[in-house]
């Protein structure tokens, strides 16, 4: 049998490798008869070679291949001679962590003989299904409009994103999650643009930033997390404005990333306090209107540029 997982979500895959391996080790007690490969350094004879070699304890094999895209050599001669691992009762596991090229011989060879599963980044309900999953398996439940909150932040990366999954189920320890809790605990994702944008907001400069704003929609940004990161950015410049007009330090009372700090500083002298207060109160009633469903995302945001 052939076995092939591969995908750029390497935290499922490795799940589903560690699985399958676990399956084995039940069944073949020894576990003398599992290999892990790196087919970088092994050539397909080889292979054969340690297929052919027997077990006292009579086992049925389990070989963990890795790193086989690397060697071209290996590639060509599977290809020609693999069809005959298809119905062993050895079982060959391919396994690559990133996605691979649909062009590539190997890839077709394999996607089509062998079992194979793709594993790759997941995005809107699979992704909001999955992260409360892992919020379950860890005894904690989050509430919508702060697991809204959490993609928003973190970026589509699994393993980090499991990260602040146990971070704020440790942190919270069986008590529902909410949007403070991802404000407090999570670090968002900086982008350059976004301030930019806010720097064209802040400016008054509205056909700059109305064209800055097409462009993230352009490059597929969510409108969702635009609003939520445009709506962070002000939170952060009305707290910075209230520490800098009492003359206090707002590098060691915010917690917010330096960068963030000096781009905010710079933006909040363009305001005065009750000016920033009174947007960032307009930001939290768009912000409600978008969750209930009474405005479109898209739509809000050119309105709100172009009323600010």
């Amino acid at each position: 049998m052939i076995i092939f997982l591969y995908g750029q979500d390497n935290y499922r895959s490795k799940r589903k490798l560690k699985e399958l391996i676990e399956r084995y080790r039940k069944i073949h007690k020894s576990g003398l008869s599992l290999k892990y490969l790196d087919v970088q350094k092994l050539s397909f004879k080889e292979l054969e070679d340690k297929l052919k070699q027997t077990s006292i304890f009579k086992e049925k094999k389990l070989l963990v291949l890795m790193n086989v895209f690397l060697n071209t050599e290996f590639k060509k001669m599977f290809i020609k001679k693999g069809k005959k691992f298809i119905d062993s009762e050895n079982t060959l596991l391919f396994y690559e962590p990133d996605k691979i090229d649909k062009r590539d011989a190997l890839g077709k060879f394999l996607n089509k003989h062998a079992k194979s599963q793709e594993f790759q980044l997941l995005e809107g309900l699979k992704l909001r299904n999955w992260l409360k999953k892992e919020f379950q398996e860890r005894k904690a439940n989050i509430k919508e409009q702060a697991l809204d909150k959490f993609i928003t932040f973190v970026d589509n990366n699994p393993w980090q994103m499991i990260n602040e999954v146990q971070k704020l189920a440790h942190f919270k320890n069986g008590k529902e999650i909410e949007v403070k809790d991802i404000e407090l605990l999570i670090r968002p994702k900086i982008t350059i643009d976004i301030f930019k944008t806010i720097e064209a907001i802040a400016s008054k400069d509205k056909k700059r930033a109305l064209k800055l704003l097409r462009n993230h929609l352009k490059k597929g940004d969510n409108p969702f997390y635009l609003f939520s990161m445009i709506t962070y950015q002000f939170r952060n410049l009305l707290i910075i404005k209230d520490l800098l007009v009492k003359n206090l330090s707002p590098y060691s009372s915010t917690g917010l990333h330096p960068f963030v700090v000096k781009k905010s500083c710079d933006l909040s002298r363009k305001f005065d306090f009750s000016e920033l207060k009174k947007i960032y109160q307009r930001l939290l009633r768009v912000d409600l209107s978008i969750k209930t469903g009474k405005s479109d995302p898209e739509a809000a945001l050119d309105l709100l540029i172009t009323e600010i």
